[in-house]
């Protein structure tokens, strides 16, 4: 993926690339400084890099186990939709992730949307543990500094 600022990033190619590697880090160099999150979950949009990327962050560790999969790809000039599924604790998941992103090819705009409300439910449980998970490293990282 480029890291040159002027450069455009190929937003799906890279999307997909971070998928299949679970690379969390390279969102940084994907998501815009201005990106918004929509949870399915959190009724407010969260606003900025840094929570969409923690938001993003969790959900690699949530939702990429072996059964994730996309099964379709709808796609604009600079927005796309894509479908997935997964197993979770014996629940069936689906859902899609709206991604909008500028000209550059940062991510603008993430949304993700679920059902069935059991997944819905299992989703916001694993998504909140895992946040906290990360508040509390945060937190112990900077009491160690």
């Amino acid at each position: 993926m480029p890291d040159a600022t002027n450069a455009t990033i190929d937003t799906m190619a890279a999307w997909h690339q971070l998928v299949k590697t679970h690379d969390a880090a390279g969102l940084d160099a994907l998501l815009d400084d201005e990106a918004v999150f929509h949870s399915p979950v959190v009724h407010k949009p969260q606003v900025g890099k840094a929570i969409t990327h923690k938001y993003l962050s969790a959900a690699f560790q949530v939702f990429f186990n072996d059964s994730f999969r996309y099964v379709r790809e709808l796609k604009g000039e600079r927005d796309a939709v894509l479908e997935f599924t997964l197993e979770l604790d014996g629940i069936a998941v689906n859902g899609v992730d709206m991604i909008k992103w500028n000209d550059a090819g940062r991510i603008t705009e993430f949304k993700v949307m679920l059902r069935p409300l059991k997944a819905v439910n299992l989703i916001h449980e694993k998504m909140g543990a895992m946040l906290q998970a990360q508040v509390q490293a945060n937190a112990q990282s900077q009491a160690g500094a």
